[in-house]
Order: structure tokens, then C-alpha cells, then sequence
């Protein structure tokens, strides 16, 4: 016991600075070391946010400033020669419109196939009760490293006739193990089984539980698992550049894979410095226009990816 208590009872005037608690509302007196401390903190967060952002920040003054001040480095902080050439030229290509409709429609549609999927198929590979999981989560796991490659998949896409169709887009992906994984270990370490123990002895099947407990309770791993398939289909492009002929399917990345080369090839066989400037700008905004949607939708979900990418990595 302290000589500043008796009886747990504080004696006035004597009290040492062990016995006061702390009071979080009530600024506490720095040290030399706290203050070192701090500052060293300080500087190493606002570097790796100069690290992170200046890249980004980079690119979107780029493609709005002359190449050429761009390619010799005079371009430090702010645009050079302020100009929108490049994007004009990209937004009057019809052919981004049509990559633009196409990658919202497979990004969607896959999205929810993938969803629907994966969720059942994951509760069901989560139930410890049901015996074969261990041999079909074996087989599953098998396919993420040996796989047939690029010709047979192709053989099979048009004996399946879905090669140079949307469906190439959607049905083979139409679960991902790894996400399938992270779902699985979401359903079994987050969920207490006494909430099922407690729907079956009220007479509920497991797809009533699935539906009316499980999912509700999924709010993470749903916007983790559907941001990682959006993601996805988003930047799918060796799909479009393998098995699809036609213009009008062509995703967005393909799109502009063939603006940014068509600039490129303008840029070659003329040599007007007006030309040479729209070249350089369509090369930084065709980052710009391909990472924007992903850009806005991202803080939206934010809050949920933080919690669902660390699902099971800390059990009590």
C-alpha cells in the first residue's frame, strides 16, 4: 500500500504522481524523449505519404502537361504548358464508349456470378460436419498451382462456344479459390457456431441459416470478396487480347491499349510537335481514365476492406 492511501482511501496532500490516474481529456506533460519521438514519427509518416501519393499525383499533372517538360524533368510539382489535348483526343474515340459499356457489364454480371458462387460454396466448405470438404478444398487448391494453360483453355472456350462472346468474360471465373479460402475462414472463425446450434433447434435448414444469419453477419468479407472480383474483371485484359476478335466486345483495357498504340504510331510517322504532345499526354491519361472508377468506388469501402483483410489473423 502507498503511504499516500490508507484503507484505499487517499490522504489528502500526499499523493504521488503514481496515484493520480490518467485522464485522457487532460493534456499529459512531454518529455525531451516524447517530443523526439513524436517528430521522428512524424517524418516517417509524411514521407511514405510523399511516397505513396507523388506517384499518383505525378501522373495526373503529366497528362496534362507538355511531354516534353514531362521527359526532361522541368515538371516538378505543378503542370507545364497546361493542356487537355490528350484527353479530348481519347474522350472523341468512340471505341472508349463501347470499352467503357462493356468492362461496367462484365463487372458487374461477374461480380454477382462470382458472389453467388462463392458464398454457398464457401458456408458449405466451412460446415465441419459435412465429410467430403477435405477431399473437394484439396482439388480446389490444386488448380491454383497447376493449371492447363493457355491453349487448352482456348480449345475448350470455343468448344464450349463462348469464345468471342461476353460469357469468356463471366463464366470461367467464375470462383477464385483464393477468395473462396478467405470466405471459408471468414464463415468458420467469425461466425459462433452456438448461432447455429440455436437455428437448428429451432427447426431452421442450413440454407435458411445461410440466408437469414450468416449472410447478414458477412458485411466484411461481402464487400472484401466483392471488391476483389470487381477488381478483377475491371483490369481484365489478357481475356480480351486472347479470345475476343471483335471490336465491339472489347474491354476497356484493350481499348485503350490500342489508343495509347495508335497515338504512339501517329507520333512516329509525323513529326509535328503538336502530334508528339498529344502522344505524350494520351499515355498518362489513359492511367488516368482506366483508374478513376476504381479510385472513387474504393473509399466507399474502405471501412470494410480494413476489417476483412484481417479476418482470422488474430483469434483469442
Amino acid at each position: 500500500m502507498s503511504a499516500a492511501t490508507v484503507n484505499n482511501i487517499p490522504v489528502p496532500g500526499k499523493s504521488s504522481s503514481a496515484d493520480i490516474p490518467w485522464n485522457k481529456k487532460k493534456p499529459q506533460q512531454k518529455t525531451v524523449t516524447d517530443w523526439i519521438i513524436d517528430i521522428v514519427i512524424g517524418v516517417l509518416i509524411a514521407a511514405i505519404v510523399v511516397v505513396v501519393l507523388y506517384p499518383l499525383w505525378f501522373v495526373v499533372i503529366a497528362s496534362v502537361s507538355d511531354p516534353d517538360a514531362v521527359s526532361n524533368g522541368t515538371m516538378k510539382l505543378l503542370p507545364v504548358d497546361f493542356s487537355t489535348s490528350g484527353y479530348q483526343l481519347i474522350f472523341k474515340d468512340n471505341r472508349l464508349w463501347t470499352g467503357y459499356r462493356n468492362t461496367i457489364i462484365y463487372s458487374v454480371l461477374g461480380t454477382l456470378l462470382n458472389m453467388v458462387v462463392t458464398l454457398p460454396m464457401a458456408f458449405a466448405l466451412s460446415r465441419r460436419e459435412w465429410k467430403p470438404r477435405r477431399v473437394i478444398m484439396f482439388l480446389l487448391t490444386f488448380t491454383m498451382f497447376f493449371a492447363g494453360g493457355l491453349i487448352p483453355n482456348y480449345v475448350l472456350y470455343k468448344d464450349l462456344g463462348i469464345l468471342n462472346s461476353m460469357w469468356v468474360f463471366i463464366l470461367p471465373s467464375a470462383v477464385n479459390v483464393y477468395n473462396l479460402i478467405i470466405a471459408r475462414s471468414f464463415f468458420e472463425s467469425s461466425i459462433p457456431e452456438s448461432l447455429f446450434e440455436a437455428a437448428k433447434i429451432d427447426g431452421m435448414s442450413y440454407f435458411g441459416y445461410f440466408v437469414k444469419i450468416a449472410l447478414p453477419l458477412s458485411s466484411a468479407i461481402l464487400a472484401v470478396i466483392g471488391l476483389y472480383y470487381f477488381v478483377y474483371h475491371w483490369n481484365d485484359y489478357m481475356t480480351g487480347l486472347v479470345y475476343i476478335q471483335s471490336d465491339q466486345f472489347q474491354p476497356l483495357q484493350v481499348v485503350l491499349q490500342k489508343i495509347l498504340l495508335a497515338g504512339n504510331t501517329v507520333a512516329a510517322e509525323n513529326q509535328s510537335a503538336e502530334i508528339a504532345n498529344y502522344a505524350g499526354q494520351i499515355k498518362y491519361g489513359v492511367i488516368i481514365v482506366a483508374s478513376l472508377p476504381l479510385l472513387i468506388v474504393y473509399p466507399f469501402l474502405q471501412k470494410y476492406f480494413n476489417k476483412g483483410v484481417m479476418i482470422g489473423a488474430v483469434k483469442g
